[in-house]
């Protein structure tokens, strides 16, 4: 069973919600927070699977509650919740360790797909939206030495993850098993100490590996 914790200042929100994860058979929502603090203290208490978390909320906004969360238990996933596709705190949000985010908008199946997604361990980045926020918001270029412990192909498949391909589209175009790319993968967080997927595309923008509104293939 995945427990779920909801954050969200809107009652409203946060029954719809429950009432789509309870209705499924592997997932249950283990408690409610109307803002940031109750979010971490629910977090530290019920030791969720999963947070779904509005990025703003009153007392402590869902960026600071994530960058809390995720510091106390780096084993949980949050899943960030905003209103508009193009939010200029979703970056910020991957930089505190949320895994995804997510429309409120986001039709029903989604919603769920998301959840067990994110609970698996991958992250939310196939969306066009999700890249376009990252190229988007990134900070400029900046100079790093961190790129100087992958070797070659560990920067190739850096560079494809940062495209959003997920393990098997990296697979198919590096004619490999995706086991080997999950190989790969693992050693680029473990090398770079990143948390997830979200972060080593965020760091690929940063460090110049991508420049925004560029392809890998002319980069």
């Amino acid at each position: 069973m995945i427990r779920v914790l909801l954050a969200d200042d809107q009652a409203l929100v946060r029954a719809g919600f429950a009432l789509i994860l309870n209705a499924e058979p592997d997932l249950e929502v283990c408690g409610e927070a109307d803002d940031g603090e109750a979010a971490v203290a629910l977090a530290r208490e019920l030791r969720p699977a999963v947070v779904l978390m509005d990025i703003r909320m009153p007392q402590l906004d869902g960026i600071e509650a994530t960058r809390q969360i995720t510091a106390a238990d780096p084993g949980v996933r949050v899943l960030m919740l905003t209103t508009f596709d193009l939010d200029d705190y979703v970056v910020a949000a991957f930089r505190a360790g949320a895994s995804g985010f997510l429309l409120k908008t986001a039709p029903r199946d989604q919603l769920v797909a998301a959840v067990r997604t994110v609970h698996a361990g991958e992250a939310l980045l196939a969306p066009l939206s999700t890249r376009k926020l990252i190229e988007r918001f990134s900070s400029p270029p900046a100079e790093t030495t961190a790129l100087e412990a992958l070797t070659s192909r560990e920067r190739l498949v850096l560079t494809l993850l940062a495209r959003g391909l997920s393990n098997a589209e990296i697979a198919a175009e590096l004619v490999v098993e995706p086991s080997t790319v999950k190989t790969h993968v693992a050693r680029v967080l473990a090398k770079l100490d990143l948390r997830d997927r979200v972060q080593a595309v965020v760091f690929a923008y940063e460090s110049g590996l991508i420049r925004p509104g560029v392809t890998a293939e002319s980069s």
